[in-house]
């Protein structure tokens, strides 16, 4: 018997190459301080806060105002801090099949499954294509449509009531230590860090 009812998992970072990643190694590429352009382009990431890229991914924003306020904020860091051009060494690596089949065979096995995303309105269609998204996950939690974003505990407890599911019962996999784990964990849930916890 399973020591958990239902696993959680972020996408971005999990099922894709992370865009943590991909902006540390552009920022290299370019010159520019790695840690600034992460904090210029996602803010806080650990936090739940005003930046433009935070409200993006509550929804409140559109995505042109995000970028438009992302860059202007890099202007005035001295950083060229334009989302876009990292978002395709963000997807170079493709989908990780290795983590399809595993969501899979967790499914098949009776293990509710849910995906917990932080993400823009603007990219569902983008990464709802990239996986078999109703073949993998009886929840799909996107902080967008949700109006909340990890780290907040809210959207890990809406996760599991939707499965009916307790959080202790829950696992949640993620990629950031902060945001995922953190979060994950304030919410009752258990949590591994992607991948050092996993492979």
């Amino acid at each position: 018997m399973s020591i958990y009812d239902a696993v959680l998992f972020d996408y971005g970072g999990v099922f894709t190459n992370s865009p943590f990643a991909a902006v540390e190694s552009g920022g290299a590429k370019l010159g520019a301080d790695p840690q600034l352009l992460l904090d210029t382009i996602f803010g806080p990431y650990h936090a739940d806060t005003d930046h433009p890229w935070h409200r993006l991914e509550r929804g409140e924003i559109a995505l042109s105002a995000a970028v438009e306020a992302i860059i202007a904020l890099g202007a005035e860091r001295g950083v060229d801090a334009d989302p876009f051009k990292f978002f395709s060494a963000m997807a170079a690596g493709g989908i990780n099949q290795t983590v399809v089949e595993c969501t899979r065979g967790l499914r098949n096995d009776g293990i509710k499954t849910a995906l917990v995303t932080n993400n823009a309105a603007e990219f569902r269609n983008s990464w709802r294509k990239s996986i078999p998204v109703d073949e993998l996950f009886d929840v799909v939690i996107d902080s967008s449509e949700e109006g909340v974003r990890k780290p907040d505990p809210r959207i890990f407890e809406r996760a599991c009531r939707l499965m009916g599911c307790h959080p202790a019962r829950a696992l949640h996999i993620g990629d950031d230590p902060r945001c995922d784990v953190q979060g994950a964990r304030a919410a009752g849930c258990r949590a591994l860090l992607w991948p050092r916890d996993v492979t």
